[in-house]
């Protein structure tokens, strides 16, 4: 399937839940998306690592710049969130302690999307990165796009 058949079977594919793009092989991206796995309770959210065809036909179909997957982008009822935007919107639906992530929204945009720069800049020698992105197990596989 080429990317132009892929684009247009995502967008007539397109799940109901809220699509989440990150780094597939960054440590902390895989810890996080962990974290958001076990406190999506509504099981809302669903995944697609920015080195997957899903990832680039999503992104291609939004109109979206290759490196713009240097942040978390979420894609949420036909809207885009990157950076912290995105964090305080993936929080907003999550229960337990990552709710408070939407906190940042007192912080000025500027401010916190400055820090979140700075860490996803420096993720790699901070947190590692994998040689390959994370294979989901059985049980949560249907959550993740390819």
């Amino acid at each position: 399937m080429d990317l132009k058949e892929e684009s247009s079977f995502i967008n007539s594919q397109m799940p109901k839940n809220s699509i989440i793009l990150f780094d597939g092989v960054c440590n902390f991206c895989n810890r996080t998306i962990n974290i958001i796995l076990k406190y999506d309770k509504q099981v809302y959210f669903q995944f697609a690592p920015s080195q997957s065809s899903a990832a680039v036909a999503i992104m291609q179909e939004f109109g979206l710049e290759e490196n713009a997957i240097a942040s978390v982008i979420l894609f949420d009822q036909e809207k885009v969130y990157s950076k912290t935007d995105a964090v305080i919107q993936i929080a907003n639906r999550l229960s337990g302690w990552p709710k408070l992530f939407r906190l940042l929204k007192f912080i000025p945009k500027p401010i916190r999307d400055f820090a979140y720069d700075l860490i996803a800049k420096n993720r790699y020698v901070l947190f590692g990165k994998k040689d390959h992105c994370m294979i989901p197990d059985a049980s949560i596989s249907h959550r993740f796009l390819q």
